[in-house]
């Protein structure tokens, strides 16, 4: 059991799809969970469908939707860097660790969850994840806490190898599907065909939901 998990992504929906039954194995267990959250995700193309949003409207619309994601899986700290969506690569980098550093001094995880630099496809992703990696690398090695990185970039595995963390997430599976809808002006026009997919035991969409997998990051090597 963790002591503290502390959760690093750039957009809201990021701690969906692919981290939620992990975060929920956490809280419910009586880990505490802070999560980071960089951006509002106020440039996605989604606006709901049907539409709910514009380009105005959408930032207070998914944050509203992130802070109902974090009340189902049962995070109660919060934390928003307020930095504007796309633009996490162009940031100053030394600010971006230093910032995080702050957050890691604060918390005293003993795990961080993030994505894996370089192989995280999007710009922000890959920015987010190179700035925990290197306050963590700050850390004295006996004191830092492990990193589970996720990556999904086409191929990532022959250049990466098998996951080493792969958790059975299935007990979560149905709320994890209430986070997922959570995020609607992002997932309105997919959650009904994937909801039903997932009801007729498609295995493609079954191992997406029952299945969470991550690398632990070898900070000492990077």
């Amino acid at each position: 059991m963790e002591d503290h998990v502390l959760v690093i992504f750039p957009h809201p929906d990021d701690e969906a799809f692919g981290v939620a039954g992990t975060i929920l194995s956490h809280t419910q267990s009586g880990t505490p969970v802070t999560y980071v959250c960089l951006t509002l995700g106020e440039m996605g193309r989604n606006m709901g469908r049907p539409l709910i949003a514009n380009r105005e409207t959408l930032p207070d619309i998914r944050l509203k939707e992130l802070e109902e994601a974090c009340r189902l899986l049962g995070i109660e700290d919060l934390r928003r860097f307020g930095m504007r969506d796309k633009t996490i690569e162009f940031t100053d980098d030394a600010l971006l660790i230093n910032r995080m550093s702050d957050v890691i001094d604060d918390v005293k995880p003993s795990l961080i969850i993030t994505f894996y630099p370089g192989y995280a496809v999007h710009p922000d992703h890959n920015a987010t994840a190179a700035a925990v990696i290197q306050a963590v690398k700050k850390i004295k090695p006996e004191d830092r806490p492990t990193v589970h990185a996720l990556a999904f970039s086409e191929g990532c595995e022959d250049i990466l190898g098998e996951p080493d963390i792969v958790h059975d997430v299935s007990r979560f599976s149905q709320q994890k599907m209430k986070v997922i809808e959570a995020h609607q002006s992002q997932t309105a026009g997919v959650f009904q065909t994937m909801k039903q997919r997932f009801l007729d035991h498609d295995e493609t969409v079954l191992e997406r939901m029952n299945t969470e997998r991550f690398w632990t990051f070898p900070v000492d090597q990077s």
